[in-house]
């Protein structure tokens, strides 16, 4: 059921908007749009969960559009709308994806908690899964997420308060893939990706290769475990724990938490993200896997103490964040302190385009901001870019591998089936992989003394 316009939507990495962007050093820009926080699943992690007491707000599609029509005055390519729940405002979020598409935003992105999955016992539960699909296949949506916490489907829905979800994603995503919607995974990274009785040695018990190891079995449990339900792409979002004790007031976007559930010391960190950078080339030519290794390396390095490794973040340069309690502007959901004012009114060419945050670890802005970095250098600073390229051979090999990865997985269009044979050229076995470094204590030794 996929329709000529979808199929038709294939990105160009350089295309010509793109380009006059780099060009002016800046980034094609992309809008993260709170719609709603209001939400109906009790997430530990998120400090929008339903059991929080708070006034709730949600934006309305009137001023949404005058927002969306802003961003394409401003050369924006990419918006999220994101919750709370947004499919608590299918409808609405419906017409905002539609206005978006039909003003030349490339990029339209929203997910869900999967609230909508439960009770796929029930006698019209595949015509409701119908409807919804329908939907946002023909809204234009480019990007659907769906959150799974981890391989273990009771630990899953006992934190998110919602029972059966699982089975019912397992039957719903034929039905997606019916309408040429083809959802991602969304794991945000926590303790018990394994389940509730499998957790990781900490405290007192703390040993990095243990760390480790743990978590490279839960990564890999949770990959094969996502692909079981008929997943075909997944994403994984850095532990949002906030590290300052006053950070989770300044930060805007509430989904956060500074519950252990998602809560890890530095060298926590850097054992969890070595994990996952050795656990990725195991199943990159099975599913689309959304995040890039040099990234990874740029935050191992970070944690191995050489800050200098990684590109800051362009939140407030190209990126942003709207809020739904004022409908205000933020560089990102965690400087909350640093208020733009209305989308409308913002003038970019105001903005210092030299970027130098590197607060958090948040994925939404940082991934981007480091892929897109060494662009950057190539149009703004192209002699430094190619001093890095020939000295850093390690990072050199993994951002050209990320680039020619994210090619092979059609810039993770989720209107497109994937292509299992332009995937299967990453099998493991085609070509050497980096990996992070594997002794008696991880934190030893730096990743910058592998060889590529």
């Amino acid at each position: 059921m996929q329709t000529d316009q979808t199929a038709s939507r294939k990105p160009a990495l350089f295309s010509l908007d793109n380009i006059k962007s780099l060009a002016k050093g800046r980034l094609p820009g992309q809008v993260v749009i709170q719609y709603t926080d209001k939400c109906n699943a009790s997430c530990v992690q998120c400090g929008m969960r339903q059991s929080n007491k708070y006034p709730r707000t949600t934006l309305n599609v009137d001023d949404t559009k005058r927002i969306l029509d802003a961003m394409v005055e401003r050369g924006v390519q990419a918006v999220s709308f994101t919750g709370g729940e947004p499919l608590l405002c299918l409808s609405e979020i419906s017409e905002c994806i539609r206005h978006a598409r039909d003003i030349g935003i490339k990029y339209i992105r929203t997910g869900t908690n999967g609230f909508m999955f439960k009770g796929s016992h029930k006698a019209d539960f595949e015509a409701k899964i119908h409807k919804i699909a329908r939907n946002l296949a023909e809204s234009g949506l480019y990007t659907f997420w769906v959150s799974v916490d981890s391989a273990n489907a009771e630990m899953h829905e006992k934190n998110r308060g919602l029972p059966g979800t699982i089975a019912g994603m397992e039957k719903a995503l034929p039905i997606f893939h019916e309408y040429g919607l083809y959802p991602s995974a969304n794991l945000g990274i926590n303790r018990y990706l394994s389940g509730y009785d499998n957790p990781p040695p900490t405290g007192a018990d703390f040993n990095s290769q243990a760390f480790y190891d743990h978590f490279r079995q839960g990564f890999r449990q949770f990959y094969g475990f996502v692909e079981s339900l008929g997943f075909t792409v997944v994403n994984a979002c850095y532990p949002m724990s906030l590290d300052e004790a006053d950070a989770a007031e300044n930060a805007v976007y509430t989904a956060t938490s500074e519950d252990d559930f998602i809560r890890f010391t530095p060298q926590e960190k850097l054992a969890l993200f070595k994990a996952l950078f050795d656990t990725i080339p195991e199943f990159r030519h099975r599913l689309r896997i959304f995040t890039p290794r040099s990234s990874l390396m740029a935050l191992i390095r970070h944690y191995e103490g050489n800050e200098a490794a990684s590109y800051p973040c362009r939140g407030g340069i190209d990126f942003f964040f709207i809020d739904s309690k004022d409908m205000n502007t933020y560089p990102c959901g965690y400087r909350g302190t640093e208020n733009m004012g209305k989308f409308w009114d913002l003038d970019l060419n105001s903005i210092d385009k030299k970027a130098w945050c590197k607060q958090c670890d948040w994925e939404c802005f940082r991934d981007p901001s480091e892929l897109a970095g060494s662009l950057l250098d190539m149009f703004q600073q192209p002699l430094s870019l190619g001093k890095k390229l020939l000295t850093d051979r390690a990072y050199s090999k993994l951002w050209l591998e990320d680039m020619r990865y994210y090619r092979a997985c059609q810039y993770f269009n989720a209107t497109l089936a994937p292509d299992m044979q332009k995937l299967a050229k990453f099998k493991p076995e085609r070509f050497r992989i980096l990996k992070s470094p594997n002794s008696a204590d991880i934190s030893a030794t730096p990743l910058t003394s592998v060889a590529p």
